[in-house]
């Protein structure tokens, strides 16, 4: 993917995210606001009532002009014209909030027109009776002879409670964000350390490849020369030089292979195999290579693939050579087929040492090898299966490992009908 390509879907998930939770945050203003409207028209009822009650137990003409006024957004004041009974008053304020489910704490007073201030207070808890005994303090209103004041304190905790699904989405949408924010941070933090990575193998490896070509070319010049070859130490020293050369040349170019299919995918060009032909072709080669391995197929004759054939062929070679060193005894294994619905499972089963169960998850990841006293005799990379993993996921299969029952390892190649 294009660098360009992907910041631009950064920033649109970003952008997207963003307004989503703006949007989120508007609606539940809203939602709030509308919520204190409602709350305000059935108190303001409420109190409509509670004054006409009032009025009725005072054989008053009740009258709704000037009759309620809002001081702030939780203070109330009725002006009743006579005389209050502060009991009377808490019973009827009781019982039509109960009515207009006006369910939240609340406290009251009543002005005293002779000594000119708020004479009677009671602070009533829909929860715990122990609260009416909390001290009340009501500023005077002017203006006003006979009447009583109304507040709710807890009116905006009241009001939160009753739009806890919308403060739950929004905290889900703000953790969402945050979430997808680290994410792309941490995103780009393993590109950048994937490509200082890659131009650091990229330019190693090519450095070792200039001396390593010269000891090439020299060990081969000096295996010809006649001095050399009559002399059987000599030409074994020389011959191994070569050898090791040529094994290093091997695993730089394993290395320069990796680092390209990372950056570009390799170019593929399937053809039709005969898995059979084309399994006991490598089967050959190891046999020249480890003499003593012991290699059992169960291979159908008729099955073909669409593979190419070079690097399927360097897969099957990767995990042989694998089964070959990680094995403490004569190395044996079998390669089988076997026909699924949906296509044909290849399986390779050694008697190797096995694989730590915490550790197969981790066998196809780039440079890891497991810890243990035998990976350290056996030199390596840790790129092996990796590359086998990268061709099978290119080629659109699929691969998977198990320990066996006893001993060894189990790898199992899924190949779809095309």
């Amino acid at each position: 993917m294009k660098v360009n390509r992907l910041n631009s879907i950064i920033l649109l998930g970003l952008v997207a995210t963003i307004g989503i939770l703006i949007a989120q945050l508007v609606w539940t203003y809203k939602a709030f606001t509308l919520e204190e409207k409602k709350f305000s028209q059935r108190v303001h009822v409420a109190l409509l009532e509670v004054a006409r009650e009032l009025y009725d137990e005072n054989d008053h003409e009740f009258t709704t002009k000037g009759l309620i006024q809002k001081v702030s957004n939780d203070y109330y004041v009725v002006n009743v014209n006579d005389h209050i009974e502060p009991a009377v008053l808490e019973h009827f304020l009781k019982t039509e909030f109960t009515k207009f489910n006006i369910l939240t704490d609340f406290e009251f007073a009543v002005y005293d027109c002779e000594s000119d201030e708020m004479m009677y207070g009671k602070y009533i808890s829909v929860n715990d009776d122990s609260d009416s005994k909390k001290e009340i303090e009501f500023e005077k209103y002017n203006d006003l002879v006979y009447y009583f004041a109304v507040r709710f304190p807890q009116e905006k905790s009241y009001l939160l409670s009753s739009l806890t699904f919308w403060i739950i989405l929004s905290v889900i949408l703000m953790g969402i964000l945050v979430i997808y924010v680290y994410s792309i941070y941490t995103l780009i933090q393993q590109k950048k350390y994937s490509e200082l990575q890659r131009d650091f193998i990229n330019n190693m490896t090519h450095e070792f490849k200039t001396p390593l070509s010269s000891i090439l070319l020299a060990s081969s010049s000096l295996s010809n020369q006649k001095a050399i070859q009559e002399n059987e130490k000599l030409n074994t020293y020389a011959e191994i030089i070569t050898k090791q050369g040529k094994k290093l040349n091997h695993h730089i170019e394993k290395i320069l292979n990796v680092a390209r299919n990372d950056e570009f995918a390799m170019a593929l060009k399937p053809v039709n195999l005969n898995l059979k032909d084309a399994l006991e072709h490598v089967i050959q080669s190891v046999q020249i290579k480890y003499p003593d391995v012991k290699i059992l197929t169960d291979l159908n004759p008729d099955i073909h693939i669409m593979a190419d054939e070079f690097h399927f062929t360097n897969v099957v070679h990767n995990l042989l050579d694998n089964s070959i060193k990680y094995s403490v005894e004569k190395p044996e294994i079998q390669i089988g087929t076997v026909k699924i619905k949906k296509g044909i499972q290849l399986n390779f089963t050694d008697n190797g040492i096995g694989i730590p169960d915490k550790n197969l998850s981790f066998i196809f990841d780039k440079f890891y090898r497991v810890t243990d006293k035998r990976n350290n005799e056996v030199k390596g990379f840790g790129l092996g299966l990796y590359y086998v993993k990268k061709i099978i996921q290119q080629q659109g299969w699929k691969i998977s490992v198990k320990n066996n029952e006893d001993k060894g390892i189990s790898i199992s190649i899924f190949i779809p009908h095309k």
